[in-house]
């Protein structure tokens, strides 16, 4: 199992033919003062399974803060069904709206995804504080 796509953006759609367009892709957030909150973003994620997978598999992402904390706990399931030999490996769209988030402090944020006994590096966000008009970092 592997991640194909992982993504933190504004928004996501899903096309008819299954083709995901990811609207406001980020990687970086600013914040004029800790803690910090974020009203909306969306955590989008692809995993390409291994042939012999198939079932349902939970998984869990956790986002760790710049010191390794744990600040949220996302978690959910996925029904996998094998895909005959001549077609691709099956594979899991998660699209994870996330509203109302809180960070601590500023800093690199990871998020981790955990499948099958496996952790797995998804996609890192750096939060910066940046100054007001009048030098405060407020």
């Amino acid at each position: 199992m592997r991640i194909l796509t992982a993504a933190l953006c504004d928004r996501v759609t899903t096309a008819p033919d299954g083709k995901l367009d990811l609207r406001g892709v980020f990687h970086d957030l600013y914040a004029h003062g800790f803690p910090a909150r974020q009203d909306a973003m969306t955590l989008v994620l692809v995993l390409e399974w291994d042939r012999d997978d198939h079932g349902r598999h939970n998984f869990r992402v956790d986002v760790r803060d710049p010191e390794g904390r744990p600040t949220l706990t996302l978690e959910g399931q996925s029904e996998v069904t094998p895909a005959p030999a001549d077609r691709p490996p099956a594979r899991t769209q998660l699209v994870m709206p996330i509203e109302d988030v809180v960070f601590p402090m500023p800093g690199r944020y990871a998020l981790d995804v955990t499948v099958k006994g496996r952790t797995l590096a998804g996609p890192s966000l750096h939060l910066v504080e940046i100054e007001d008009g009048n030098g405060d970092s407020r």
